[in-house]
């Protein structure tokens, strides 16, 4: 259910205002589905990095080598180990059958069951009646309906029902590959000021941990853990009722659920300790495990969508700077077709607003006034000359100018004039222009700087007003220039 996202089309308009729910995990699901090996080596490399796998205990977390398990090569025990072993002989449908789908939805029965009956003192410890679980387990194996409800069956008959389930599977739930990876998760520790390992147990990088290895589990095992793991968390939630708090818990179910199959306490020794506060951790962290880490969730994204559009900076922190690089080209060429853009608007500009000067100035009557200003303009003619061409790109060194035409280009045109430098003999006469002049300058020149609304509704005046501003203009700083 973890990898199946539903779309659902809805007339009604007041539920239009909801959130849409959406899978976070849908890509990770999607990838582990379609490409299980490159979703396997994903998670596999994430966990290395965490925990310290020797290169048998990788191989048999791969797959690619059997589990070496304690007390596989020990006689001690064995006529136990052999009593169990035929114990789980006796299979059915249900009960001593790998885990299947089937199987889950049968025993689903009983954990959404046990949901509704926590508050039962000693759940999970005090056991049930013998007969009225025999009836329950066969009708599980031959897949009959049961009605749970009828009150023919008590609490603590489904409760260690389950239990015997669990404990019948041929393998733990987490499996024999998994067994040495969550003993090394139990030694995760935090690091003191100067880098030596303490007793402090490292919760962050053992819910990781736990998060990515949970991600390489079968789908049932994964399925049915999750059910299993919410419902001890819920019994916790009530142990002030039932009595029975997560270690409690833990101890009820760590060897069904964690311990391999056929050993005994004395197999396992000093790890005892470890497997059972494991167990007490998945129960306690159990609303956090079964979620895929941000950076598994953005690479599997990733590979199908190969975007970055929607990602939050958390996600993007915890990433590889290679899919950073891929982005830069597409960035850059952004940018510059952007800027492109930019200067040419703004060439057309200048030349357009230099041109209707060079006629205004043109068109005056022959005077002093007239002979210095075209003067201006033949120092420069390349730049300023109407008709030709805007230089497009940059020189070397950019020079101010003081000159009116520079000033004009600064202030109306709002962009750089690149000037020649005169002789080293002659030295240029500053300019003093008014802010008043400067004001009228901008106001006349700058069609960029006006709002659409303004430009239509001084359409008409426009030109009429100009001519009176740099009239004005030029007889005000004649002397000037």
């Amino acid at each position: 259910s973890d990898a199946i996202c539903n779309f659902v089309i809805c007339n009604d308009s007041s539920l239009r205002s909801q959130p849409i729910i959406f899978n976070p995990d849908f890509f990770v699901e999607k990838l582990r589905h379609e490409k299980p090996e490159v979703f396997t080596e994903l998670v596999v490399s994430n966990i290395t990095r965490l925990i310290d796998l020797p290169g048998a205990e990788l191989a048999q977390l791969m797959g690619e080598e059997d589990p070496k398990l304690p007390g596989a090569n020990s006689t001690a025990s064995g006529f136990f180990r052999s009593l169990m072993s035929l114990k789980r002989k006796e299979k059915g449908v249900v009960f001593g059958s790998p885990l299947t789908e089937e199987g889950i939805a049968q025993v689903s029965q009983l954990i959404e069951y046990l949901h509704k009956n926590l508050r039962a003192e000693g759940l999970f410890r005090v056991p049930g009646n013998s007969i009225r679980q025999q009836i329950l387990k066969d009708a599980l194996n031959s897949g009959t309906d049961i009605d749970l409800d009828s009150g023919e069956f008590h609490s603590n008959d489904v409760a260690t029902l389950l239990k015997m389930f669990l404990g019948e599977l041929p393998e733990p739930l987490l499996t024999h590959k998994h067994f040495h990876a969550h003993l090394k998760i139990a030694d995760l520790t935090l690091f003191d000021e100067k880098g030596n390992k303490t007793s402090t147990p490292d919760k962050e990088r053992q819910i990781e941990a736990l998060q990515l290895l949970f991600l390489i589990l079968p789908a049932p095992n994964r399925s049915l853990l999750k059910l299993l793991l919410d419902l001890l968390y819920q019994t916790a939630k009530k142990q002030d009722k039932n009595k029975m708090s997560a270690h409690n818990l833990a101890l009820m179910f760590a060897p069904h659920i964690l311990w391999p199959r056929n050993v005994t306490a004395n197999d396992l020794q000093e790890n005892i300790t470890k497997l059972n506060n494991g167990v007490t951790f998945m129960i306690k962290h159990s609303q956090k495990l079964f979620k895929a880490p941000v950076y598994i969730r953005e690479c599997a994204r990733l590979h199908y969508l190969g975007s970055r559009a929607h990602t939050s900076k958390d996600d993007l922190d915890l990433l590889t700077s290679s899919g950073s690089k891929e982005l830069q080209p597409l960035k850059s060429q952004k940018r510059s077709r952007l800027d492109s853009c930019h200067q040419e608007e703004t060439q057309q500009r200048t030349e357009e607003a230099l041109k209707e000067l060079f006629r205004h100035v043109h068109n005056m009557p022959d005077s002093a006034k007239k002979k210095k200003l075209i003067r201006q303009f033949n120092k420069h003619p390349t730049a300023l000359t109407p008709g030709s061409d805007v230089p497009t790109s940059p020189a070397p060194r950019r020079t101010r100018s003081r000159s009116f035409s520079g000033l004009i280009k600064r202030k109306v045109l709002g962009t750089p004039v690149i000037l020649e430098r005169k002789s080293r003999d002659t030295t240029p006469e500053p300019v003093r222009v008014s802010k008043e002049n400067v004001q009228l300058l901008q106001k006349c020149g700058s069609p960029a700087h006006m709002s659409q609304a303004k430009q239509k509704s001084l359409e008409g005046q426009k030109e009429e007003s100009c001519r009176r501003m740099r009239a004005r203009l030029l007889s005000k700083d004649s002397s000037s220039l």
